[in-house]
């Protein structure tokens, strides 16, 4: 029996060279145009908080806004939309954090998160970890208890996971990729 990970070691796209060359680029648009794949994607993310009582889901513009919708919904939580500076209507906070070359700014509605609700982080890669950290720190100044971040693929390389647990936060990913 083909397990999940290996499965999506072949579903998920590789292109070499991108954005920049010596980067490896891990395309999750083919896992979500299989149906298959994509369904046991999201039921393995979704598995260990079934009936935990998380009640929001906080998923990163722009993939974690898919694969968090899909959570949201299997675990009967509200979706909270974690997104990049200025795309946001109403009173917001925001959280700057490290790029490569400078940096970026993402923030949630002010009014989004009550103090100490269960909250669960989804993106669809942790890497460096720059992006994620910036929208668990932005979760918790808000008053979120982060149950876990939760993410398709790994590079483990880079040390995103160890960064986000560093600050508390459980770590689930169903794939990882060696190199970048």
């Amino acid at each position: 029996m083909e397990t999940l990970a290996h499965k999506l070691e072949h579903v998920i796209r590789s292109i070499p060279d991108y954005p920049k060359s010596g980067i490896i680029f891990r395309d999750i648009t083919t896992l979500l145009t299989d149906a298959e794949a994509f369904r046991e994607s999201v039921d393995a993310l979704v598995a260990p908080w079934q009936g935990a009582g998380v009640e929001l889901v906080a998923g990163v513009e722009a993939r974690g806004f898919i694969l968090g919708g899909a959570i949201a919904h299997q675990l009967g939580a509200g979706f909270l939309p974690v997104r990049k500076k200025g795309k946001l209507p109403c009173d917001t906070i925001e959280m700057e954090y490290e790029l490569e070359y400078g940096t970026d700014v993402i923030e949630i509605h002010r009014d989004a998160i009550k103090p100490g609700q269960k909250v669960i982080l989804v993106d669809d890669l942790i890497a460096t970890g720059g992006t994620a950290v910036a929208a668990a720190k932005l979760l918790q100044q808000a008053g979120a208890h982060i149950v876990s971040a939760a993410f398709v693929v790994d590079l483990p390389d880079l040390g995103g996971k160890e960064k986000l647990e560093a600050l508390g936060v459980p770590v689930r990913t169903l794939v990882e990729f060696a190199g970048h």
